[in-house]
């Protein structure tokens, strides 16, 4: 299936993503992440499930898997996940790269919103947590141009709205207006692009 030119193409970002979580040791699974409260298994653990959300979102395959809340339990991994991820992130992809999931309305945690929301927010997701995953493990990390754009875009639009500290961010944190991208990205996300994890 062909993506719409107009629309981002989630597969290199889900690849990179993959190489990431290839690159996770057993050993650094309970290390901490710049996701309060996540270690990295629970980091994994979501975007294992966030994968499947949006996979299911973007084909409006609408149930369970898009009807609950992010926030109802702390995730975590099974032990399959090393096969499980890479897999669903190609699922997603894959999915997302149907110009129709783009369009109508769709549901994701529990949420009803236009397919160009959702898809920008699982853009964002992918990119945000790339970077988390990445800082927590000591892994080098370039995201997808597009797919850190169309992150960009939505979170700078985030910050502009009223109440931000209520929303589905974290507040601002200040980086320099000529900072990279993926640092005021990070920043937007309610994240300190100089976070590193404890020392071990």
């Amino acid at each position: 299936m062909t993506a719409d030119p107009t629309t981002p193409d989630l597969g290199p970002q889900a690849r990179t993503l993959a190489r990431l979580a290839e690159g996770v040791s057993d050993a650094r699974l309970a290390d901490p992440t710049p996701c309060p409260d996540l270690a990295v298994r629970n980091l994994l653990g979501h975007l294992t499930g966030l994968a499947v959300a949006f996979r299911d979102a973007a084909r409006k395959e609408l149930g369970a898997t898009t009807d609950t809340s992010p926030e109802a339990a702390v995730p975590d991994i099974g032990p399959g996940w090393r096969e499980e991820l890479p897999k669903v992130l190609g699922e997603l992809a894959e999915a997302w790269r149907d110009p129709a999931a783009w369009t109508g309305m769709t549901r994701a945690g529990g949420i009803d919103l236009p397919g160009e929301v959702a898809g920008a927010v699982v853009a964002d997701e992918l990119v945000i947590h790339g970077w988390d995953l990445a800082r927590a493990t000591g892994q080098e990390y370039d995201p997808d141009p597009a797919a850190l754009q169309a992150a960009y875009d939505l979170l700078e639009a985030s910050a502009e709205e009223a109440d931000r500290d209520a929303g589905m961010f974290g507040p601002v944190v200040a980086v320099p207006a000529d900072a990279p991208l993926l640092d005021r990205a990070v920043g937007l996300s309610g994240r300190d692009p100089r976070w590193t994890p404890l020392a071990r």
